[in-house]
């Protein structure tokens, strides 16, 4: 088991995860790291001395005060050695990064931040409705380097209605002179049932062409690729040494236990959800009731799994690993129908992986549904 996750679903603005403006809300911010420290000892007997990182994502975990903060990492280092961590990533909001903030931060033991800039444009991120500007997100990176994060990953967001070659090159440009060591850049999607999928169909927001999106997609390799920024997951960019431990874990399949509302865990056989609902899980946890889901995976789903998240990595997927774990004629069938796609070199076959190549990305969400048993 390699990464703990603990899931802190606190934002600025209401959602459907929580009922409460949870910036304002400290009892019940207390009362949910209250009940994240009781699920972590309920679950003591899932967490191996093998544990390597420490992810606490999900909502806006800046928005801890630095008494929660002292709370929830002494109530962790009682169960896990933090000292022995290779990674531990913390999430932020550029505007909650103040002076006085990083200088809670830096009294913990972590030593990766990731935050959501998005863009470099004021125009995009008004249109994200994002609270930060471009100025504060700079501000808030170099203030970073002042108190000694010297591993911090950014996201980035491209194929923004209108966004042409020189915004987007425009952001890429400003990551790279902050020398930020990681960045995930994602395309925008417009998701069935949220305010912008409703804009689109009203014809307030017309989203960029799929040929337009591409040719940013290839415009972002070929800039981070020059100042050298590896392509190590089709969404995601790191300097030399600087992947990041905690997500390469959930693409090469391995271990890793879920805390909090909403949050999952894998154990390599079974995936386990708890509810999301911030207020219902809290009381699943006081209560000691049922406050999870669990699903058994059938060899079938472990197969395709593997298949799908190996894919989407620099390496592949190791077919000595498949061919250990599965039968034999499951690897050759899944060859057999990658045939077209290495004769036409969109896959290839290099040290015993079998890979994406750059032109094969543009189409990975078809040669992965090919792949996967049905």
């Amino acid at each position: 088991m390699s990464g703990i996750y603990i899931h802190i679903p606190f934002c600025a603005q209401r959602c459907i995860y929580c009922d409460f403006h949870s910036g304002t809300d400290m009892s019940l911010q207390s009362r949910y790291v209250h009940a994240l420290l009781q699920e972590l000892n309920q679950r003591c007997n899932e967490i191996q001395d093998s544990v390597q990182t420490l992810y606490i994502g999900g909502g806006t975990p800046s928005l801890l005060s630095e008494t929660l903060l002292l709370k929830l990492f002494e109530g962790i280092s009682a169960v896990i050695d933090l000292e022995n961590l290779q990674e531990i990533t913390m999430e932020c909001n550029p505007d909650d990064l103040t002076e006085e903030y990083l200088s809670v931060l830096s009294k913990f033991p972590i030593n990766r931040l990731s935050m959501g800039v998005q863009s470099f444009n004021d125009a995009e991120l008004k249109f994200l409705n994002r609270r930060h500007d471009v100025k504060t997100a700079i501000k808030a990176i170099e203030r970073c380097r002042k108190y000694g994060f010297k591993n911090i990953s950014i996201d980035l967001m491209y194929a923004l209605p209108g966004q042409s070659s020189s915004l987007w090159e425009n952001s890429l440009n400003q990551a790279i002179a902050l020398g930020v060591e990681h960045i995930s850049a994602y395309s925008l999607m417009y998701e069935e049932g949220t305010a912008l999928s409703s804009r689109v169909r009203r014809g307030a927001v017309e989203p960029l062409d799929d040929e337009a999106s591409v040719a940013l997609f290839d415009q972002m390799i070929e800039s981070l690729d020059k100042h050298g920024y590896e392509q190590y997951e089709i969404s995601n960019f790191a300097k030399s040494g600087k992947r990041s431990q905690h997500n390469s874990s959930y693409w090469r399949g391995i271990h890793y236990v879920g805390l909090g509302a909403g949050a999952h865990s894998y154990n390599g056989n079974s995936r386990r959800w708890n509810v999301s609902h911030t207020k219902n899980y809290c009381e699943g946890v006081e209560e000691q009731k049922i406050y999870w889901e669990v699903e058994e995976l059938n060899p079938q789903e472990l197969f395709n799994e593997m298949v799908f998240t190996a894919l989407r990595t620099k390496e592949g997927v190791e077919m000595a690993l498949l061919e250990k774990h599965f039968p034999p004629q499951w690897v050759e069938e899944m060859l057999t129908i990658a045939d077209k796609y290495l004769k036409n070199g969109n896959l290839e076959i290099c040290n015993g992986y079998l890979s994406l190549t750059r032109q094969g990305i543009y189409i990975s969400d078809s040669i992965m549904s090919d792949l996967i048993r049905v």
